[in-house]
């Protein structure tokens, strides 16, 4: 066995200790809301999210990673590809032991954020700081304030507008019979745009503007008439007051949540396949390149990781963004992935580097602000901030270390 075909063999492994660590960490944005509300159980959340996760990166996800150095260094001016070979194996491996210690201490940390990091480390030791594209690195630090604000902000104004139309008004039941099937439009709406534009398996599509905008109006007018339906099936004269207002936005928040789950499979996965796919490429023909193809092999072994680090350590993160930052009701809940999904998918658009753990926790603040600041626990939100702020320069260092060992060791 030779050195290339040696890392591959091991990179295998440690893609699949970077999805089980992304699985558990990166969960809480699709479930955690849900929990929190109590429209779904724990166990409930574990099953869903790791099924629907594996079914999004397997199915959904991307047959061919591009700028595998996720933008951040211009790898191409790295002239061995063993170097890059053992600078990917050593930024996986930071990535995931950083994912691994946030999960443990139960805090929601970005993976993609963890995996620049780590060939930020890298590529700054093999080729210099010139080998680095600033500029990307400069909006990656802007997301952490832009995504959480902007998700904030769309959660705490859906809120209000729930809180104002529904709550405020003498008749609960007949305000939430109008609102929940226009919300129910919207929602399918938002997925219908999100699916088209955001997932791998959408984008090879490749449809007109137009022609999409038609299909995710069609779509939501039908789901408009069918919600009227259901609303008034579910919504008896038997049940009053808040309580069968929650009942229309919780099924709601089941559907979006699991949307979530199913998109952070197709577009996560990446984060830890895509390190292993160059290193595939390398040890198979002793080249680098930014765009590889994929085998379906290596993502069924990044979809399965995912879902057993859902299984094994994802209530631990789950509970933290559900429960611990503000008080969640399903209204809250619904409030909380609309604003999640509309800021990723708004972001992405634009071109702007989003994390949708930023996107998760920055929406529960949005909601939990809505009903003033004692409602917010800033101490976990503190914590939460400085785990952020760590992600990049920790992942970093670390791989710089591992890195050298193992140039030390191998070359």
């Amino acid at each position: 066995m030779d050195l290339y075909d040696l890392f591959f063999y091991l990179s295998l492994g440690a893609g699949f200790f970077m999805a089980f660590n992304l699985g558990a960490n990166d969960v809480a944005n699709s479930m955690a809301s849900a929990v929190g509300a109590r429209a779904i159980s724990v166990r409930q959340a574990v099953f869903i999210a790791g099924i629907l996760n594996f079914v999004g990166a397997v199915f959904l996800g991307s047959h061919v990673t591009a700028t595998i150095s996720k933008g951040i260094i211009n790898a191409q001016y790295i002239n061995d590809p063993k170097i890059i070979m053992i600078g990917m194996f050593a930024a996986l491996i930071s990535a995931a032991m950083w994912v691994l210690i946030a999960t443990l201490t139960a805090l929601p940390v970005s993976s993609t954020h963890s995996i620049v990091g780590g060939i930020l480390g890298f590529g700054m030791v093999a080729g210099g700081p010139s080998v680095v594209n600033w500029l990307k690195m400069g909006g990656i630090v802007l997301s952490w304030i832009i995504s959480p604000f902007f998700a904030a902000t769309i959660a705490y104004l859906i809120f209000t507008h729930i809180r104002k139309t529904i709550f405020f008004s003498r008749d609960f039941i007949k305000q939430a019979k109008k609102w929940g099937p226009i919300w129910m439009g919207l929602t399918i709406f938002l997925i219908a745009l999100s699916f088209l534009y955001k997932t791998p398996v959408g984008k090879r599509l490749h449809l007109a503007w137009p022609v999409s905008l038609l299909i995710a109006l069609g779509l939501t007018a039908f789901v408009w008439a069918a919600g009227r339906y259901f609303v008034n099936k579910i919504v008896t004269a038997k049940i009053k007051g808040a309580e069968g207002v929650e009942i229309i936005f919780r099924k709601l928040q089941i559907g979006t949540s699991c949307y979530v789950a199913l998109s952070h499979g197709a577009n996560d996965v990446a984060n830890a396949i895509g390190p292993v796919a160059t290193i595939y490429l390398i040890a198979k023909e002793h080249i680098f390149k930014s765009h590889t193809d994929i085998p379906l092999s290596i993502l069924i072994l990044g979809g399965f990781g995912i879902a057993v680090g859902i299984m094994i350590l994802g209530h631990k993160v789950m509970a933290t963004v559900g429960e611990k930052i503000t008080t969640l009701t399903n209204t809250r809940g619904f409030a909380v992935d609309f604003g999640t999904a509309t800021t990723v998918l708004a972001a992405s658009n634009m071109g702007l580097p989003v994390s949708s753990t930023h996107a998760a926790v920055g929406s529960v603040i949005g909601v939990g602000l809505a009903r003033g600041f004692s409602a917010v626990d800033f101490k976990i939100l503190g914590k939460i901030f400085i785990y952020w702020i760590l992600t990049v320069p920790i992942a970093a260092l670390t791989s710089i270390i591992i890195f050298q060992l193992l140039k030390w060791i191998v070359i």
